[in-house]
């Protein structure tokens, strides 16, 4: 996990209880869950397999133990773990160094939540080899800290990369926001208390107590974000 001094003397609304806003990275700010996919397929087929469709559901929003495990077995292909991640890594780097695409209104939220001193953290089941890439198309600045998949006990869809995040800004998990893209990425954060913002990106997410699903980034501001914390003591 890296840190900066994060801005804890924020200027929130009058009585919101918004202590800070964790924020995924794949599908959520930047437009590569299909890069993954694309990647997997091609190592794959340079493997010798082609990979079912279906299986798409399966692997998207996790941490790549789990992905990459789950098509070693679906394939039966000859690979170990650790070569295949190595594979996947390298492929996908290549894959945002071509292009990183935003998720449409990530960089008017981050702009926002800078301009408001709001705590803010990338929290991803993504390696901090790729984060760390991304970071410097995103611009690290737009974060007080990141949180990656391999520097946590247990990654999504378990609570310790989201309470690691909070752990770090010093603020409590309950009086954060957080917005995901996927299933596994809502479990993590509803299984660490905080408040959740789903914007489904392959897969569909119904609503639940505690979580708010949204047809797309655009429509989620800082007075949003604001008004999920106003039901709170």
């Amino acid at each position: 996990m890296t840190s900066t001094v994060p801005a804890l003397g924020t200027r929130t609304a009058e009585g919101s209880a918004l202590q800070a806003v964790l924020l995924d990275m794949d599908g959520t700010l930047v437009d590569t869950e299909g890069f993954w996919w694309d990647v997997e397929c091609e190592v794959f087929a340079s493997l010798g397999h082609t990979l079912d469709e279906s299986w798409r559901h399966v692997v998207v929003g996790g941490p790549m133990t789990r992905s990459a495990g789950f098509l070693i077995e679906a394939t039966g292909a000859d690979i170990s773990l650790e070569e295949l991640a190595v594979l996947l890594n390298d492929g996908f780097e290549q894959r945002i160094d071509r292009a990183l695409p935003l998720m449409p209104g990530a960089a008017r939220l981050l702009a926002e939540l800078r301009e408001y001193e709001i705590p803010t953290a990338l929290v991803s089941a993504s390696h901090r080899r790729i984060i760390d890439r991304v970071l410097s198309v995103l611009g690290p600045h737009h974060f007080a800290l990141s949180v990656a998949g391999d520097e946590v006990p247990r990654t999504k869809p378990h609570p310790d990369p989201y309470l690691a995040a909070a752990a770090g800004l010093g603020v409590d998990p309950m009086r954060c926001a957080v917005v995901e893209d996927t299933a596994t990425g809502v479990a993590s954060a509803e299984a660490a208390g905080c408040q959740v913002v789903a914007v489904p990106s392959v897969a569909p997410i119904l609503p639940a107590a505690g979580r708010t699903v949204v047809p797309s980034l655009e429509v989620v501001n800082l007075s949003f974000l604001h008004g999920l914390m106003t039901e709170m003591p």
